[in-house]
């Protein structure tokens, strides 16, 4: 990846041209379980999606390779796709962007405050 894909995002807009071509082939349940896969893991990304793209690149391996062996997303997954992903973000409790601008927010205010008190 060069500085100039990393400014524009080229290099994202690339793998994720990859990841959902890569989708494409999937069968019907695996494909609906990557779209609830991604739904549920962008809260958990940065403000480029840039460091989920590791995890959904394995999250799609996983949905491939278990597609070659011939079994269903529910078998893979059963009926929780939402703790798949909460495992994948970093568990419960595991903070998303809104907390994480929640809390730069909440820092700033302080500043701003403390400056206007003081």
């Amino acid at each position: 990846m060069n500085f100039r894909e990393t400014i524009t995002g080229s290099d994202l807009t690339r793998d994720w041209k990859a990841f959902e071509a890569r989708a494409a082939a999937l069968p019907d349940d695996h494909r609906a379980a990557w779209e609830q896969i991604k739904t549920r893991l962008f809260p958990h990304g940065d403000f480029t999606g840039r460091s989920l793209m590791p995890i959904l690149d394995a999250a799609l391996g996983l949905l491939e390779e278990t597609a070659a062996d011939g079994q269903s997303a529910h078998e893979v997954f059963g009926d929780d796709i939402q703790g798949f992903c909460t495992a994948l973000a970093g568990g419960e409790g595991a903070r998303t962007y809104r907390d994480r601008w929640r809390e730069q927010l909440n820092k700033n205010v302080v500043k701003k405050l403390s400056r206007l008190g003081g």
